[in-house]
């Protein structure tokens, strides 16, 4: 974009590109993921010089709080990240999964039918090859780890060779890795809750129709549903249903829709710069926003409307973002992701029926589960490829959904309370996930070379 005629300074350095949403998602994720990836490593640095003992120890203090004569809420560090930050990462998935279904890649039947079938497929073939071997077991309940596709690892990967892939291949396993997303959530939500308290499950239903009154009633402002958001998730702490499902519940009562419709916005915009302009023509006022004080009140409504035609769904998943990228996600792996590699017994430790059931549902069950499902899809005329994409481009993308790293880390908490089983399984997450990086990459890698 080159300057306006007559304006001192081009405006796109001055301003920076505008970006579409897709591209503002890729770079995010992007970020996100390389971050990821180094707090992992940190994680287990960190564990191999202290002692994944100590790590644990540290994790494991008591942090309680009381208020309005309230008992004590009082949960272990490890806790109040897994179920209190957390929940603000179920939030943004819940956030993202509604804007997809209403007007992104899951509002259209025909554009969601390969995506979906093929998530389907991803989670059904992992969960039975690890019943498979672990099937009347005591570690049977955590079939449910190798269902999940990390959506910053695997898009972030993808996107190292969006160059030499076509880009609706990165919008596959977006809408992908998104679906599988929902289906991870239906998963706990079913299948990982404690025994439910009633009392306190009406309690949350109660919270949850204010919320949608909220919404109903054209409150825009987030504000009010953050302070029902907080008696929302201690009411579903102390339900039984997992206290991070409250982020979902949340996010599925706020506003899509903005306030001001873009036509209001333009006319409203047209007379604030009208009366700027006159602000700035009048001898007798300052030019300077900051002693003029109606050339800074015109600012101002300027960026209230700028903020009215968004809708509050959008407003708050771009600011929320950030927090759950660089802050949330990051502690979360330093919590959970830290194993200390030296003291592995490798032999016995990758023998391990737990091991052995996450990394074949990582890396076969999510590759296999994929491909077939997606070529039934095709081939009984349900789905299509995405324009662009070959069958080499898709099968890439599937062991790519075999990276299983955040989704998988926390569903692993929930399946097993012996420790023992909650290191096998992340050695499983671990290692599953990076042959399914490593392989995806290579595969894309001279897939691209061999079509130029």
């Amino acid at each position: 974009m080159q300057g306006m005629p007559g304006a001192p300074y081009p405006l796109e350095p001055l301003f920076g590109r505008i970006l579409s949403p897709f591209e503002q998602f890729l770079r995010r994720t992007t970020a996100g993921g390389i971050v990821l990836i180094a707090t992992t490593v940190v994680a287990l640095a960190l564990a191999m010089v202290f002692g994944a003992d100590a790590i644990h120890r540290f994790t494991e203090r008591p942090i309680g709080f009381s208020a309005g004569g309230r008992p004590r809420l009082e949960l272990s560090l490890h806790q109040w990240i897994n179920d209190g930050l957390m929940s603000l990462f179920f939030l943004l998935v819940g956030l993202e999964l509604k804007r997809e279904i209403l007007v992104g890649e899951l509002s259209s039947l025909k554009d969601a039918a390969l995506p979906v079938i093929a998530a389907i497929g991803g989670m059904v073939l992992p969960a039975l090859i690890y019943l498979a071997l672990n099937a009347g077991t005591p570690a049977a309940s955590g079939w449910g780890i190798p269902m999940a596709t990390d959506i910053a690892f695997a898009v972030g990967i993808l996107v190292l060779l969006a160059w030499r892939i076509p880009k609706n291949l990165i919008i596959f396993l977006t809408a992908l890795a998104i679906a599988d997303d929902l289906g991870a959530v239906l998963v706990i939500a079913v299948f990982y809750t404690a025994d439910l308290n009633l009392g306190s499950l009406g309690a949350a239903a109660a919270l949850f129709a204010i919320l949608v009154l909220f919404n109903r009633g054209g409150v825009r402002h987030p504000l009010p549903y953050a302070l029902i958001g907080v008696p929302l998730w201690l009411a579903v702490h102390d339900s039984g249903v997992h206290a991070t499902l409250a982020g979902i519940l949340l996010a599925m009562a706020i506003p899509a829709r903005p306030a001001h419709t873009p036509a209001h916005f333009e006319r409203r915009i047209e007379e604030l710069e009208a009366a700027f302009r006159a602000d700035r023509r009048d001898e007798d006022t300052s030019d300077d926003p900051l002693s003029n004080f109606r050339m800074a009140s015109i600012a101002e409504a300027m960026e209230r409307s700028a903020a009215a035609v968004q809708s509050p769904l959008q407003r708050i998943e771009h600011g929320l973002t950030p927090w759950v990228t660089f802050v949330v996600i990051p502690v979360f792996a330093l919590s959970n992701a830290g194993i200390d590699l030296l003291e592995v017994a490798w032999r016995e430790a990758v023998a391990h029926r737990v091991t052995l059931g996450v990394m074949g549902g990582l890396v076969f069950g999510k590759f296999a589960g994929i491909s077939l499902f997606s070529w039934a899809s095709i081939r009984f005329g349900i789905a299509r490829l995405p324009s662009g994409v070959r069958w080499v481009h898709l099968l890439g993308a599937a062991w790519l959904a075999g990276i299983g790293f955040t989704m998988s880390l926390f569903i692993s908490q929930l399946a097993f309370s012996a420790p023992e089983l909650v290191e096998e399984a992340k050695l499983g997450i671990l290692l599953g996930s990076a042959l399914s990086a490593a392989i995806g990459l290579v595969w894309l890698y001279l897939a691209a070379s061999r079509s130029h």
